[in-house]
C-alpha cells in the first residue's frame, strides 16, 4: 500500500541518517538523506493534494506539505525527520481505518447456475449455461437453481423466489407462467422455454447491478477534511505574520512545525478504530471510518421486510375450525398428515406440533402445487389448496385448508413473524437521528403496510425487484441524506451497494449481501442497527473533541512560537506532546460516552 510505503520508507532513511550522524560523525550525509526522501514525500504528498483539489476536496495536505519544506529550507532537518514520521504514521493508520470492503461477490457468483439441461429431440444434454440460446427449450429438475429467464412450458412446481423478490411464501409455476433465473425450483421437474440468454437474465444482472454500483465514486467529505481550511489559514497567518516583524524566515518554520496538522491526522482515524472495534465486540462488523461518519449523519434509514424487519419464517398464525372440529384436531390432523413433506408451508405445521404429539400417518401422497393426501390415525385428510381440500371459501392471508373423511375441516393461516425488537429499533432511530424510515419490500402491498404500521415505518415502497429497490434509494433528495439500507438477502445485495450505507443482517444472511454491504450485524438482532448508529454518533462526537482540542493547543503553541521562544527542534517535539493527547482522548471511542446505552440499545421513549 502506498502510505504504508511512505512510512516504510521515512523509518528506513531516519534509521540510516541516525547511524551516519551518531555513530559515523556524518552530519552532511544525514542532513542529505533526509532532505532528500522529505523532497520525494511532499512531492508524492503535493501530487496527491492536486487530485484532491480536482475532485473538489481540500485536505490537510497542503499544510503538511509546507511544514516539510520550510523545515528543510531553513536546515532544520531533524524537526523535519519527526515532521515526517508523524505525517506518515498518520497517513497508513488513516488508510487502515478507512480500508474499503473488498467487494467480490464470491457467493453471488458460487451460485450461479453454470450449466443447463437442454432438451433436443426428446433427449437431455447438460451444456454450459452460456451456450443456451433464446427459443430452447431447458429442463429444470427439482431443488435446483433456474440457470435462465423462462416461460413454463410443461410441469407444475413451487418456486422460491425469495432470493430476487423478497417474497418469502414459494410461487406456484404451471404451462404459461414466467421464471426468473436464480430462483429455486421445488419438488417437480419443469420444462421451459428459454427467453433470455443466461447473461441477459434476472440473476446475472444482479451481479451487475452491484458491480455497477460499487463503481460509483462516494462524494462524501472526511470530518478532518472540514476544519483543514481554517487551520491551514490561521497557520499561515500567524507564520506569515512572525516572519514578517521578525524578518527571520526560521519564524516561519517554528510556526509551522508546530502547527504539523498530526492532530486532524491522527485524531479522527484513530477514534475511527476504537469505534470500529467498539462496534465488533457488539456484534457488528463496521467496514470503515467514511461509514462510522455516514452513520453518525443518516438521516433516511430504508429497510427491507422479509428476514429483517421480519424474521422471514412463516409461522401459524390463526386455525380456523369448521363445526365439528377443534382448534388442537384440526392442526394435529393437518401437521401429521404434512410431516413428511418438503414444502415451506409443511414444514411451518410440523413445527408448530411436535413430533411426539403427532398422530400416525400412512398412505401419505402429495400432489405438486395442490397438497397432500394422507391416511391420519384412520382417517381421510387432505391438506394443501382450497380447491383441493374441497372448499371455495378462502382466507386473504397465505393459508392451507383442510379436508377430513370427505369434510371441508377447517383452514390454517401463517405469517411472517415480525421481529420482536423491530418496532423499538425503530423508535430509537427516529430518536437518535431523527430519522425518516421506509421499507422496501418485494412483498404485497397490504402486507408492507401491515408490517410497517407495526413497528412504525413511515413510508412503504412494495412490490419492487432489485433494479426498482435501487431508483427508490437514488431518488431520496438531498436533504434525505445519508441514506442507510438495510437488508439481508441476494436481492438486497445491489442495494445495499448504492446506498451511502449499506448494512447486512449477516446472521442467516446471503455472503453475497454481506459482501456488497458497508457493515454487517452478525447477531440475528435488528437492535443492533440502532446500536451502530449510537456507537457511530459517540464516535464521531469524540473525534471531533480529539480534533479540536487538538487545533486549540496547536493555535496557542503557533503564537507562542511566532514570537521565536521555541526553537524548531522544541516545537517538532511539543508536537508530539499534542499528539499524545489528541490520542489517549480520541480512544475514549472504545468505550464510548455512555456505556450503559447499549445495554437497552432500543429503549422505548418515555415521553412519547
Amino acid at each position: 500500500m502506498k502510505k504504508n510505503w511512505q512510512l516504510m520508507m521515512v523509518l528506513a532513511v531516519s534509521a540510516i541518517a541516525l547511524v551516519f550522524a551518531f555513530v559515523l560523525k556524518q552530519p552532511l550525509i544525514a542532513q542529505g538523506l533526509i532532505t532528500v526522501m522529505g523532497s520525494i514525500i511532499a512531492l508524492i504528498m503535493f501530487w496527491g493534494m492536486v487530485k484532491k483539489i480536482r475532485s473538489g476536496n481540500f485536505g490537510v495536505d497542503l499544510l503538511a506539505i509546507t511544514a516539510v519544506v520550510a523545515t528543510l529550507a531553513v536546515g532544520q532537518y531533524w524537526a523535519a525527520m519527526i515532521v515526517l514520521l508523524m505525517l506518515t504514521g498518520g497517513d497508513a493508520l488513516e488508510s487502515y481505518a478507512a480500508t474499503k470492503a473488498s467487494s467480490e461477490l464470491k457467493q453471488l457468483l458460487e451460485n450461479a447456475p453454470t450449466t443447463a439441461h437442454r432438451m433436443v429431440d426428446g433427449h437431455v444434454e447438460d451444456v454450459d449455461v452460456e451456450a443456451v440460446q433464446v427459443g430452447e427449450t431447458i429442463l429444470v429438475k427439482p431443488q435446483e437453481v433456474v440457470p435462465v429467464d423462462g416461460t413454463v412450458l410443461a410441469g407444475e412446481s413451487l418456486v422460491d423466489e425469495a432470493s430476487l423478490t423478497g417474497e418469502s411464501k414459494p410461487v406456484a409455476k404451471n404451462a404459461g407462467s414466467d421464471i426468473m433465473s436464480g430462483t429455486v425450483n421445488g419438488d417437480a421437474a419443469l420444462t421451459v422455454k428459454v427467453t433470455q440468454r443466461a447473461e441477459d437474465s434476472q440473476y446475472q444482472g444482479i451481479i451487475k447491478l452491484v458491480k455497477e454500483s460499487e463503481a460509483r465514486p462516494a462524494h462524501f467529505v472526511r470530518m478532518a477534511d472540514r476544519y483543514a481550511v481554517p487551520f491551514t489559514l490561521i497557520a499561515y497567518v500567524i507564520a506569515g505574520l512572525g516572519w514578517f516583524f521578525s524578518g527571520d524566515p526560521v519564524r516561519f518554520a517554528q510556526v509551522l512545525v508546530v502547527a504539523s496538522p498530526c492532530p486532524l491526522i491522527l485524531a479522527a482515524p484513530i477514534a475511527m478504530v476504537s469505534g470500529m472495534s467498539r462496534n465488533s465486540r457488539n456484534g457488528i462488523i463496521v467496514k470503515s471510518g467514511t461509514t462510522l461518519e455516514k452513520l453518525s449523519e443518516a438521516k433516511t434509514f430504508a429497510f427491507d421486510k422479509t428476514g429483517t424487519v421480519t424474521r422471514g419464517i412463516l409461522k401459524v398464525a390463526t386455525i380456523l375450525p369448521q363445526a365439528g372440529f377443534s382448534q388442537d384436531q384440526l392442526l394435529k390432523l393437518a401437521a401429521s398428515a404434512e410431516g413428511q413433506s418438503t414444502h415451506i408451508l409443511a414444514r411451518s405445521l410440523a413445527d408448530a406440533v411436535p413430533t411426539a404429539d403427532r398422530l400416525p400417518a400412512t398412505d401419505v401422497s402429495e400432489t405438486t402445487s395442490f397438497g397432500v393426501n394422507a391416511t391420519v390415525d384412520g382417517r381421510k385428510v387432505k391438506v394443501g389448496k382450497a380447491e383441493f381440500a374441497g372448499t371455495k371459501a378462502t382466507v386473504d392471508t397465505t393459508a392451507v385448508y383442510v379436508n377430513v373423511d370427505g369434510q371441508y375441516a377447517g383452514a390454517i393461516t401463517f405469517s411472517d413473524q415480525i421481529r420482536p425488537e423491530a418496532k423499538e429499533t425503530m423508535t430509537k432511530l427516529h430518536e437518535l437521528n431523527d430519522a425518516k424510515l421506509i421499507m422496501i419490500s418485494g412483498d404485497q402491498q397490504s402486507i408492507a403496510d401491515k408490517v410497517a404500521a407495526q413497528v412504525g415505518i413511515d413510508q412503504v415502497y412494495a412490490e419492487q425487484l432489485p433494479q426498482q429497490k435501487i431508483e427508490v434509494l437514488d431518488n431520496v433528495p438531498k436533504d434525505g441524506r445519508p441514506v442507510v439500507m438495510v437488508g439481508d438477502g441476494v436481492n438486497d445485495a445491489p442495494s445495499l451497494a448504492i446506498a451511502d450505507v449499506g448494512i447486512a443482517m449477516g446472521a442467516h444472511g446471503a455472503t453475497a449481501a454481506s459482501e456488497s454491504a458497508d457493515a454487517v450485524v452478525l447477531r440475528d438482532d435488528l437492535a443492533k442497527v440502532a446500536a451502530a448508529t449510537l456507537i457511530a454518533k459517540e464516535t464521531m462526537a469524540i473525534a471531533k473533541q480529539a480534533v479540536l482540542i487538538g487545533i486549540a493547543i496547536c493555535t496557542g503553541l503557533m503564537l507562542i512560537a511566532s514570537f521565536g521562544v521555541i526553537p524548531t527542534i522544541i516545537g517538532a517535539m511539543l508536537q508530539e506532546v499534542v499528539d499524545t493527547v489528541t490520542i489517549l482522548y480520541a480512544l475514549r471511542a472504545r468505550n464510548g460516552l455512555h456505556r450503559q446505552a447499549l445495554v437497552y440499545p432500543v429503549r422505548e421513549n418515555k415521553r412519547a
